[in-house]
This record gives structure tokens, C-alpha cells and sequence, in this order.
């Protein structure tokens, strides 16, 4: 699903998915344009600091994701782990606790919040010659196939 960069929309597809779908995990998808060969998997998001307007010139109210929301949340899923357990050939992995402060995190800490920390998040780099759908898609599908390795372990 592609969530518009518009924070009140974002939130209301992300509700969407946690209350009708109910997954065992949510994984974001979003651009990190200035990194060019380089996935950033993301462990929490924060709820202040969302200054900037959205698409529509909206910004959220106190500048916040949720209204009394804890300071951050982490995932469930350990990116560190992942991170050091897991490589794709041809691109950098590297580790964030911060994801911004518009879109990505707003999305990302209201995952967190109504999925009870079983959200995840990975920037990804623009495609390129070198950095193609198939091989963007590739590397994707290995990062969420050990995240839901993850989550398997935690049910047990």
C-alpha cells in the first residue's frame, strides 16, 4: 500500500491497516534520497518534532504523532541483530535510531503505537544503475524474511 506524504492520511491508513488487517507485522518502505547505496534499518520512532508541512501544508497537532504518546517507541523486531546478522551483496546495511522528523517517522511511531511495537522500518536508496527495482526488491524481501524469523521466535 502507498501512503501519501500527508501526515493525517498516513495516520488513517496506518489505523486502517492495524484494525482490519491485524498482521503479525507491519513493514514501511520509505526514500532516503541522499543515500545511494544504502539501506538504513530503523529501531524506533519519536512522537515530537514534526515542524515541517506535509504535501497539503498541514503539520501535525503539538507537532507531534500522537497527542500524549510516549517519547519513542522501539520494534519489537531487534535491528541491531538484523543488522549484524544479515548482508546483501552490492549494498550497505547500516543502523538508525532516528528516522526523521516528517513522513517516515510519523508513520513509523504511529505503526509502532497502534501495532504495539510490531512495526519495522527500512529507508531505502532512490533506484539506479546500480540500485534496480529487481535488485532493491531482492535485498527487501531477504531483510523481511529475517524479520519475520524474528517474529516467529518471539510467538514461541
Amino acid at each position: 500500500m502507498q501512503l501519501p506524504v500527508v501526515y493525517q492520511k498516513a495516520k488513517e491508513q496506518v489505523c486502517k491497516i492495524w484494525t482490519t488487517l491485524q498482521p503479525l507485522l507491519t513493514v514501511h518502505v520509505g526514500l532516503a534520497s541522499s543515500a545511494t547505496a544504502l539501506i538504513i534499518l530503523e529501531q524506533c520512532g519519536k512522537n515530537k518534532g514534526c515542524q515541517e508541512r506535509d504535501a497539503c501544508g498541514f503539520r501535525p497537532e503539538g507537532a507531534c504523532c500522537v497527542l500524549g504518546g510516549p517519547e519513542k517507541i522501539e520494534s519489537t523486531i531487534n535491528m541491531k541483530t538484523l543488522w549484524k546478522n544479515i548482508s546483501v551483496e552490492g549494498i550497505d546495511i547500516i543502523l538508525s535510531r532516528d528516522a526523521g522528523r516528517y513522513i517516515c517517522d510519523y508513520t513509523y511511531y504511529t505503526s509502532l503505537y497502534y501495532g504495539n511495537g510490531r512495526a519495522a522500518f527500512i529507508h531505502v536508496p532512490p533506484l539506479s544503475e546500480s540500485v534496480t527495482a529487481e535488485f532493491l526488491g531482492k535485498a527487501l524481501q531477504t531483510i523481511i524474511l529475517a524479520m519475520l524469523e524474528q517474529c516467529g521466535e518471539q510467538r514461541e
